[in-house]
């Protein structure tokens, strides 16, 4: 499925409500705060992003742990 398709797909914008939308954003914030939101909004996923990654690579490394400590005792 295309990208776009998937989008509209999931949130069942066309692009007049996707117009509608932003006309909306820039009544209420303005032209000029609206860089602003963006790279706040931007800012928030990269640190989301980074956030899932670390809790990736700590249950990575327990599941590395947890094999090793079995492989490590002996079979009695």
């Amino acid at each position: 499925m295309d990208e776009n398709r998937l989008v509209y797909a999931l949130f069942n914008l066309g692009p007049m409500e996707i117009f509608f939308i932003v006309v909306v954003i820039l009544v209420l914030f303005g032209a000029k705060r609206i860089p602003e939101i963006a790279k706040g909004i931007g800012q928030g996923i990269r640190e989301f992003k980074g956030a899932v990654d670390g809790a990736k690579k700590d249950i990575e490394n327990v599941g590395k742990e947890i094999e090793s400590e079995d492989g490590e005792k002996s079979p009695e």
